[in-house]
């Protein structure tokens, strides 16, 4: 699940707490983001009819779905485009029951049981507080391995540490 799929869950979850409009600032800093990004957030889940979006001075976005009737997979797709690429986990290719890669039989059982769940799982059904967001990540513990910085934006866990080289002799 990306931020932008996240921000989205959040931001219905934020628009169903309330009735009427709500300015894009207010959501911004309900949901711990922009009013740029909650514009952007919140286009698919106008164009998919579950929030309307009213301009001016009085408008803003209000929540027009019920949260009981929204999955979260859908909520996913919405923002994100089709789940189910065909794309091989191990190479940038099509993977099909002919030709297979390694992964392909158990990487089928996983997605379709993680499907399975997220359109099992209604947008109403996610918590509103003392959920971790995407970009602050669990809370560390003592027994969590160090995080290391990585490209821009994502974040790495150490698998392993590396014993400091004998001097040979």
């Amino acid at each position: 699940m990306t931020r932008r799929s996240d921000l989205a869950v959040r931001l219905l979850r934020a628009l169903g707490t309330h009735e009427g409009n709500h300015k894009a600032p207010d959501l911004a800093a309900d949901v711990g983001t922009t009013a740029g990004f909650v514009a952007q957030v919140a286009t698919p889940l106008v164009r998919r009819g579950w929030v309307r979006s009213e301009p001016g001075p009085t408008g803003g976005y209000a929540l027009v779905a019920n949260l009981d009737d929204v999955s979260v997979l859908e909520v996913i797709e919405a923002v994100e485009g089709p789940t189910d690429t065909g794309r091989c986990v191990l190479a940038d290719r099509p993977c099909a029951e002919e030709g297979p890669c390694a992964l392909h039989a158990p990487w089928s059982r996983a997605r379709a049981h993680l499907l399975r769940e997220l359109g099992d799982a209604t947008v109403a059904g996610v918590p509103l507080d003392d959920r971790p967001r995407v970009d602050d990540g669990p809370p560390a513990t003592t027994a969590d391995p160090p995080i290391i910085p990585a490209r821009a934006g994502r974040r790495r866990v150490a698998t392993a540490t590396v014993p400091p080289a004998r001097p040979r002799g």
